[in-house]
């Protein structure tokens, strides 16, 4: 099946003011309304945002998640089919992004162009449970990391798991706070890029290490045929979301034109040099200790405690930026407006605690924001 052929891009003005007021190229409308920055962005900051995604600290689990379940032969063939499938769609995904004449900046708006409104209410849900689980998932492991460091350091277990899953949602929290839309990243862009490299380097090295030291390991795959059936569809769930986002659109909304040429550019981006890391851990993590690799590599590592303190440090905040990207889908204006009703209970039930009457205006804050202003009476 043929790609439709990148059609002519036409960007919108960063500045709202200027929209409607110069070149006609310079004015395509979006799908909806939003207060996101649209078309700013260069491609090589959309190709670190996607490979941003790709290695985070989720790659610490795949040698165990992945590679155990399916062997050498089923891990490698998977990850590489996996590979070009997901290219495919992804080039395909980003050619339909100004389909209609206009650019379609959110899932839910091309199933909603193409399929109807129907489509639009069933996507919403679907991106929705999707990137919740993805969300999940990243405090989950943050909280893994803040555990195994504080292992590290201190060995009375005083510090739970379900403590340090708690602390890494309030981080994560923090941050997206201070980080209004995905294009106000930027500086962080670097930063994730140095804590992965980080950890990946760490693993890979003290894996390798390992590998060369220990005896022979074993390969084959454990469990009784029915377990295997489980264990493999899991491990093939892993290859589906090892190299998506679930928000191509949303992303693609922030690059500069011509849109899909350059869309295209991050994505040979991420799936070439942006996937070197990801293959060269688990590779490396599945050869070093065989099927008994855990879903975390730094649990089998071995070696300095320095360098395991940093991996897992680097790992813990490099999952602080990361869920950031998947958090965009949530920042969208007209999300961001369901919950007013919600807010203004809430701001309401404060006043009311107090014994004093309460009225709450919503007004444009900067960036992606809303800000509830709230006035209480004596």
């Amino acid at each position: 099946m043929a790609t439709p052929p990148a059609e002519k891009v036409i960007v919108v003005d960063a500045n709202p003011s200027k929209n409607g007021h110069g070149d006609k190229l310079d004015d395509l409308p979006v799908a909806d309304e939003t207060s996101h920055q649209i078309g700013v962005d260069p491609w090589y900051q959309v190709a670190f945002v996607l490979t941003t995604g790709v290695n985070s600290a989720y790659v610490l689990g795949y040698s165990g998640s992945l590679m155990v379940p399916l062997g050498w032969v089923g891990g490698t063939v998977g990850l590489l089919l996996a590979a070009a499938v997901s290219m495919y769609a992804n080039a395909l995904l980003g050619r339909l992004h100004l389909l209609g004449g206009k650019r379609h900046i959110r899932y839910r708006d091309l199933a909603g162009h193409i399929y109807g409104p129907k489509m639009y209410k069933i996507t919403w849900a679907m991106q929705y449970i999707n990137l919740f689980m993805i969300n999940t998932g990243f405090i989950i492991i943050a909280g893994q990391a803040l555990k195994a460091l504080y292992l590290l350091v201190s060995a009375d277990g005083a510090m739970k798991l379900p403590y340090c899953i708690a602390v890494s949602g309030f981080v994560c929290a923090l941050f997206a706070f201070g980080i209004p839309y995905l294009s106000a990243l930027r500086i962080w862009l670097g930063f994730s890029t140095i804590f992965s490299l980080t950890y990946i380097f760490a693993a890979c090295v003290l894996s390798l290490k390992d590998g060369f030291r220990n005896p022979p390991r074993d390969y084959s795959i454990q469990g009784d045929p029915s377990s295997r059936v489980f264990t493999t569809i899991g491990a093939a769930a892993s290859l589906v979301f090892a190299y998506n986002t679930g928000m191509l659109p949303e992303i693609q909304a922030t690059v500069q034109a011509p849109v899909v040429k350059n869309m295209e550019k991050a994505l040979w981006f991420q799936f070439t040099a942006g996937s070197l890391p990801l293959y060269a851990i688990i590779v490396i993590g599945y050869w070093a200790y065989g099927n008994q690799t855990t879903t975390y590599l730094l649990n089998n590592v071995t070696g300095p405690l320095w360098i395991k303190a940093v991996a897992n440090l680097a790992a813990f905040l490099q999952t602080v930026i990361a869920l950031h990207v998947s958090l965009l889908f949530f920042f969208s204006l007209e999300d961001e407006m369901q919950f007013q009703s919600s807010i203004r209970y809430f701001l309401g039930h404060a006043c009311r605690s107090l014994r004093r009457p309460c009225t709450s205006t919503w007004t444009p804050g900067s960036g992606a924001r809303w800000e509830a202003r709230s006035r209480c009476t004596t």
